[in-house]
């Protein structure tokens, strides 16, 4: 199989950048034959009109059209084109992912392979992270998609996403970023958590910038990563505010539950027994004794729960050594 559009590597997310390489541009792409030649062009005539080192990671994700076909051909005229296939459709997350194992820049570019995402905006978002911004994402102030599906679910996730996790952006859900190269390799993906990785990256202390872009009416097709996830996106948020908080000590949140389930059940119980000792009331079939017992019980079980986090805890890190802190940089190390 050809190297020039194969990878056979293993995948390293501590890969240090490239000296040669200036920017990595990820592009997933799922079913998008009609838009590679497209994509291809603009994003080449763009780049080269920037005038920065680049490459381009294309990942297929399972696509079942020709899109894999073409990006062979292309990758086989210009070694500055890298693919990676999938053996099945693993999600937009899963190529993210792929994309910044693999980058080699020092910056990495996202962008979608519909042509709605604009490669003219790439030189403003890199002006904006070079104002010292370790994430600058797109704004699609004026979005060219349906309202009430598209547009509507997104401005309500955007304003959830942003009180949950506390790093505001208009935008979660757009694909052009930029994101500095450190950043993303130090953050594991999986699930939906590509449009999250600016509140990820927050908690290594990075600064996020948001830029409004450009954004194209879809010329092919229709989306193919819908809003049948939003299920999946609303359930990784909670992981991800988990995470923001909590990762390295499950205990404050899960008995914090559990004590206070405690206290209210020794509260309902001890009533019980004031009304049974002192003014005789029969308490065998009240549902108040059943909610006392149930909330002791559930109380201990929350516990129990942050216990068994607080082990998972230190095995995930104990084990692969990984630490609970980023450094970004360090004086007189030796």
């Amino acid at each position: 199989m050809n190297s020039s559009y194969a990878i056979a590597e293993q995948p390293t997310s501590d890969r240090l950048p490239d000296a040669g390489i200036e920017l990595s541009i990820v592009v997933p792409i799922y079913n998008e034959e009609e838009s590679i030649p497209a994509l291809y062009e603009r994003l080449t005539t763009e780049l080269e009109r920037y005038g920065r080192s680049y490459e381009i990671i294309a990942v297929d994700d399972g696509s079942r059209d020709r899109s894999f076909a073409l990006l062979r051909d292309l990758a086989v005229a210009d070694d500055r084109l890298r693919v990676v296939r999938f053996r099945r459709n693993f999600g937009q997350t899963a190529a993210f992912a792929a994309g910044f194992d693999r980058a080699r820049g020092e910056y990495i570019v996202t962008i979608d392979a519909d042509l709605q995402n604009d490669p003219a905006d790439i030189p403003n978002l890199m002006a904006k992270a070079a104002e010292g911004f370790d994430v600058v994402s797109g704004w699609r102030a004026r979005r060219q998609d349906p309202f009430i599906n598209r547009r509507l679910p997104s401005m309500l996730a955007n304003r959830l996403i942003s009180w949950s996790t506390g790093v505001y952006l208009h935008d979660y859900g757009c694909s052009l970023k930029v994101y500095r190269s450190d950043v993303v390799k130090n953050i594991n993906l999986y699930g939906e958590l590509h449009r999250f990785i600016p509140a990820i990256a927050s908690w290594q202390g990075t600064a996020v910038a948001e830029i409004p872009v450009h954004h194209e009416p879809r010329r092919f097709g229709k989306s193919k990563y819908g809003i049948g996830r939003t299920t999946r996106v609303l359930l990784d948020l909670i992981t991800v505010r988990f995470l923001l908080s909590f990762a390295t000590r499950p205990m404050q949140v899960f008995g914090l539950i559990g004590l206070l389930s405690i206290l209210l059940g020794i509260a309902v119980n001890l009533y019980l027994v004031v009304i049974k000792l002192i003014y005789q009331v029969d308490i065998g079939d009240r549902p108040l004794l059943l909610l006392g017992v149930l909330l002791l019980m559930i109380g201990v079980q929350f516990i129990g729960f942050g216990l068994i986090g607080e082990l998972v805890t230190r095995v995930y890190y104990e084990a692969q050594h990984k630490p609970i802190y980023v450094v970004r940089e360090e004086l007189n190390s030796d």
